[in-house]
């Protein structure tokens, strides 16, 4: 028989309608949804990156500084290729409130800025003034203006005294949109705006402090950025600039965006494989259903090629179909929720079908289909025409033939290929693979495991007629416990390993970290201070530990002669400035992991002692050179060793230590860390910000506060993601219920005949569901642990320990859905009368 038959007995199939696809359908078309949404909504928020650069960003274009102001010859370049130049200089303080004879304070990030501010958007300000007006202030006080959530903080209203550094300051007004807000990247602080020569006499802009400056260019219309900024890296690349344009006016958020829509995306691909297990389960029961038809088609010649087209082309449409459901779903839910999810958005976002994500789904869910499916569609050539009215997709061997198998490999490779390449996270994708792949074997592993148990547990459970029942069921050949345990068991296990990342991630941050972090980061503290600082310190009981180093800022410009930027990549060592410090003697609690320590009284040519992991994270080794430009002067240094870096403990930690004669005589600052009882700390702060009112002192409690905020949004939208997994696992076991509801309605009659009453076999039914349950909870439970500590341990580098809660959680999960599910399909075969099933079946 020929293909075009095939094509005809499929679209006759397809007359028939939907039953015993609507999970099919239900689990594809959410599994390329949830893909599809967030590809959507990533594509949006890329989109709206790209139109509102120059307003993100706050210019067509910005040069940034590291510890100083642009040299003649830069300014010179920005006027001759710019219409008009905007100076920002951004740095941290402590904002201080004197009143009724207290002191309140409050870290802040302060932005400082010219007459030519915003080149590009508008200031927001309540209540409504030029921001020029607000800054000029009133009297001899010039203005400022502040967040909101700093004039709460420090009990502000406008009108009313601050001050920073030695400065005093009149709060003008609050700010509501700050234009460029979006380009500033992570900050300690809420935003407080004042003008640049109001801070002459603050004391915060001297010699060694921390602050960067931002030269903001508004460029002539038509300029050609990519050359521009060619030109610009090529003149200054070696001072230290850092060069960015309105084609991605906020690169951190856009890398953030990419990298978090890349991981649920893969979590989607999870979903999605979830799904699949129903898909697989799905097909099998209709081919099961189907016993009769396939028969007679045999019998009247039909080959085995001609039986295997009919159902893969029909599947094959249903595929489109649920596919083309979950397009329309995953592109118009975001367009619908627009405005709600906009409103939530920091950042602009253009909201619209995007055709790339779009067909990204749409590869993923036919590559999906053809790999869940192909399995239990080849297992029909096994059967002979003679057996397939008994039950002959039962009783066919479990493997296919090999050129099946030889197919599926190939599709799942693709698959997996392709979730590289779209995602462009190699490693991630390979561990999100390799995990799903361990889960499943475990999961059917557990199947298997569950019916040998059950059926060794049938006579032992004797006495107890309804766990008997249970367990003959679990282990019967027509019971779907395989069904049951792989489907919800790896979507709880998706969740459990969310869960598991997520729970030590907070730990990390707001739970171990303070046990060993210090009280408080001092910053800018100058050399002539560090005396009196020190003395405060040493004389307090409450005081265990103080370590300071000298600090200064840098750009790593070159490794080896060559730009840092080609030979590193996007590594975070040189993207941006880093911290850089010097000493003579190797420093208390460092341990050298290679090469030696120049000695004590070292003045020959500059040497550097690197972060070993990042060393190696870099292919270092000893004896290459690195270029630091330091306030605009390259120095160029060998690596004589490597050492332990601690990151983790918030102490200080720097990547570059150079020899003392290398950096002390460059202007530069002490940053201190002190480690004290909590109830010392307010004490601590007021002494030392009284009589150096130019340091900076951050709280760690309140910086891994703001980083645990930040990690709420991140665990919201895993979540969110790990849920649609898990929808789609509690539709698979609906699936697996209603196609198994024949099989509990001839069982139900046959018991209710023998004289058991309904009640007894609904416990039955009830225990034979949360007896799996548990299974599949336990397994994900495996899962989840040896998931979560995978990414903790490899990706995220930090100690783990297992979330009881969560995981505990996850077991009740299991029980509660599977006896939802099954309850579901319970109440029709309880209801059924005896005598009509039984007739029936004779």
């Amino acid at each position: 028989m020929s293909t075009a038959n095939a094509l005809r007995l499929a679209r006759r199939e397809l007359r028939g309608g939907l039953r015993g696809f609507r999970i099919f359908l239900a689990c594809l078309a959410l599994g390329v949804a949830a893909i599809a949404a967030v590809g959507s909504i990533r594509a949006s928020i890329e989109a709206g990156l790209v139109r509102e650069g120059a307003a993100l960003l706050g210019g067509d274009a910005e040069m940034e500084f590291t510890y100083r102001f642009a040299d003649q010859a830069e300014r010179d370049w920005m006027q001759a290729n710019a219409l008009r130049v905007s100076e920002i200089v951004d740095f941290r303080s402590m904002a201080v409130v004197n009143r009724d004879g207290t002191t309140e304070r409050g870290l802040t990030q302060v932005k400082a800025v010219d007459t030519a501010y915003p080149l590009v958007g508008t200031m927001a300000l309540t209540p409504d003034m030029p921001l020029d007006t607000a800054l000029a202030g009133t009297g001899d006080t010039p203005g400022a203006v502040m967040e909101q959530v700093l004039a709460d903080r420090l009990g502000l209203s406008p009108g009313d005294r601050f001050a920073l550094g030695t400065q005093d300051f009149t709060l003008s007004a609050i700010i509501v949109r700050e234009p460029d807000n979006a380009s500033a990247g992570f900050g300690l602080g809420p935003r407080t705006l004042v003008a640049t020569p109001a801070l002459s006499q603050s004391g915060l802009l001297g010699p060694g402090s921390l602050y960067s400056t931002k030269y903001r260019l508004d460029l002539p219309p038509g300029t050609d950025l990519a050359a521009l900024s060619d030109s610009a890296r090529e003149m200054f690349r070696d001072n230290g600039m850092r060069w960015r344009d309105s084609r991605n006016g906020a690169p951190g958020v856009a890398r953030f965006v990419e990298r978090l829509g890349a991981f649920l995306v893969l979590v989607g691909l999870s979903g999605l494989a979830v799904g699949g297990v129903g898909v697989a389960a799905a097909v099998r029961a209709y081919l099961g259903s189907k016993t009769g038809v396939i028969a007679i088609l045999r019998t009247v010649g039909a080959d085995r090629a001609t039986i295997f087209q009919t159902y893969f082309f029909q599947i094959a449409a249903l595929s489109v179909l649920g596919i083309a459901i979950g397009l329309i779903l995953g592109g118009g839910v975001p367009l619908l929720l627009a405005p709600v999810i906009g409103s939530q958005l920091p950042i602009p976002a253009v909201f619209a079908i995007y055709p790339a994500p779009l067909a990204e789904a749409a590869i993923y869910g036919l590559l999906t289909a053809f790999v869940f499916t192909l399995w239990p569609l080849a297992r029909t050539e096994e059967v002979r025409a003679a057996t397939l009215f008994r039950d002959a997709l039962s009783s066919a061997r479990a493997l296919p033939p090999l050129r099946y198998l030889v197919a599926v490999g190939l599709g799942l490779a693709l698959l997996v290929g392709l979730a590289m390449w779209f995602s462009g996270t190699v490693w991630l994708t390979l561990w999100t693979t390799g995990g799903l792949a361990g889960a499943l074997l475990l999961l059917a592993g557990a199947a298997l495991l569950v019916r040998r148990l059950a059926r060794a547990g049938t006579l032992p459970a004797r006495g107890r007629p309804a766990l008997r029942w249970a367990l003959a069921a679990i282990s019967g050949p027509r019971e779907a416990a395989a069904s049951v345990v792989l489907s919800l068991g790896l979507g709880l296990s998706v969740l459990a390993a969310v869960g598991q990342i997520d729970g030590n991630l907070r730990n990390a941050i707001a739970g171990e970290l303070p046990d060993v972090a210090p009280s408080y980061f001092f910053v800018d503290i100058q050399k002539d201070q560090m005396q009196g600082f020190s003395d405060r310190l040493a004389n307090d009981p409450a005081v265990s530990r103080v370590d300071s180093a000298p600090m200064l800022r840098g750009v790593i410009t070159r490794i080896n002669g060559q730009p840092a930027e080609e030979v590193a990549g996007g590594h975070w060592v040189v993207r941006g400035d880093r911290g850089i410090t010097y000493a003579d003697a190797m420093p208390a609690r460092s341990r050298l992991t290679a090469g030696s320590w120049w000695g004590a009284g070292y003045d020959g040519p500059p040497e550097i002692s690197f972060a070993a992991e990042e060393a190696a994270e870099l292919g270092l080794s000893l004896g290459d050179t690195i270029t630091v430009n330091i306030l605009g002067r390259d120095i160029t240094a060998a690596i004589t060793s490597f050492r332990e870096v601690d990151f983790s403990n918030a102490g200080i930690g720097f990547v570059i230590t150079m020899n003392a004669a290398a950096l002390e005589a460059a202007p530069h600052t002490y940053i201190s860390t002190v480690y004290a009882e909590p109830e010392a700390e307010a004490a601590i702060l007021r002494d030392l910000a009284s009589a150096y009112p130019n340091i900076t002192a951050i709280r760690v409690r309140d910086a891994i506060d703001r980083v645990a905020e930040m990690l709420d949004g991140l665990a919201a939208a895993t979540s969110w993601g790990a849920g649609a997994t898990l929808l789609t696992g509690f539709l698979v076991l609906i699936g697996a219920a209603a196609a198994g509801e024949g099989a509990r309605t001839y069982e139900a009659a046959v018991l209710k005949t023998l004289g058991a009453p309904r009640q007894r076999i609904l416990i039955s039914f009830a225990l034979r569901a949360a007896l799996l349950g548990v299974a599949a909870g336990a397994v994900a439970i495996l899962a989840g642990i040896a998931g979560g500590w995978a990414v903790a341990t490899f990706i995220f580098d930090t100690a783990y320990r297992v979330i009881w809660p969560s995981a505990i959680g996850i077991v009740a999960g299991g029980v509660l859905a599977t006896l939802l599910a099954g309850l579901m399909f319970a109440w029709r075969p309880l209801a059924a009368r005896p005598a009509g099933i039984l007739r029936a079946r004779e």
